[in-house]
């Protein structure tokens, strides 16, 4: 883990939605494989409404009880950077919206840490993302959804009547060559969750767990080895006795 960069991602949870933070947390274990601080920023009311996500997204919750304009924003300004200094983060990330953390990202910047922001998509306007050196604009699933369903659905073409026309002796259909057994569903959770086991690659218990985790396929304090050894023939731990890596043994074929 020495070796590692630390990471650190702080969360605007006043303004973005349950789906977009769990989203952030995903994308970022995915691309790092760790996390070493997870802080969300809200007032008491989201705090409470948010119980649950953040408890299980191992996020630490920064209530702030104070009513004025922008004091949450204030609040995680001021948190970021107390950690960076105690903390020496190589990589922060910033999951906001809101474009009033300029002078914070050039702030840590300037720090030696490279910042990076996660928005929600709609929500983001040009000037909040050309100050990061990265930016990510997630998309609101609920909001897709309710988008996609309040769409007008095209008029069905009529069609003109057709001529009737004498029933043909229907051809003996072919015997149907024999398919691959499918893939249980939550293999391929699995798989979709922890990308690098499918190609073949062995990875350590530690890193796929926490992936696991993060999709929801695996409990907090559930055992790792349990849960790969109910699937015999698709996953190998190795070493024997007491594993530390997984292997996918399956087909390649999904």
């Amino acid at each position: 883990m020495n070796d590692m960069p630390r990471v650190m991602l702080l969360i605007d949870a006043d303004n973005v939605s349950a789906d977009v933070i769990e989203q952030a947390v995903a994308m970022v274990l995915a691309r790092h494989g760790h996390l070493h601080v997870r802080r969300a920023y809200c007032n008491a009311e989201a705090a409470q409404k948010q119980q649950a996500l953040f408890k299980r997204l191992s996020v630490r919750p920064m209530v702030n009880l104070s009513a004025g304009k922008n004091s949450t924003d204030i609040a995680l300004a001021v948190d970021a950077m107390d950690l960076v200094i105690a903390e020496r983060p190589q990589v922060v990330y910033l999951v906001s919206s809101d474009s009033d953390f300029a002078p914070l990202v050039i702030r840590l910047r300037e720090k030696g840490c490279r910042v990076c922001g996660i928005g929600q998509k709609g929500k983001t306007g040009d000037e909040t993302t050309l100050v990061y050196d990265e930016f990510n604009d997630l998309q609101h699933h609920a909001a897709a959804t309710a988008t996609a369903a309040a769409a007008p659905k095209p008029a069905a073409a009529k069609r003109a009547p057709r001529a009737p026309r004498r029933a043909a002796a229907k051809p003996e259909a072919p015997a149907a060559a024999p398919r691959a057994p499918a893939l249980p569903d939550e293999v391929i959770r699995i798989l979709d969750a922890v990308p690098e086991l499918l190609a073949g690659g062995k990875v350590e218990l530690n890193q796929a767990a926490e992936r696991l985790r993060a999709a929801r396929l695996l409990g907090r304090s559930a055992s790792s080895p349990k849960f790969f050894n109910k699937y015999p023939g698709m996953f190998w731990l190795t070493p024997d006795g007491t594993p530390n890596k997984v292997q996918y043994i399956g087909p390649t074929s999904l």
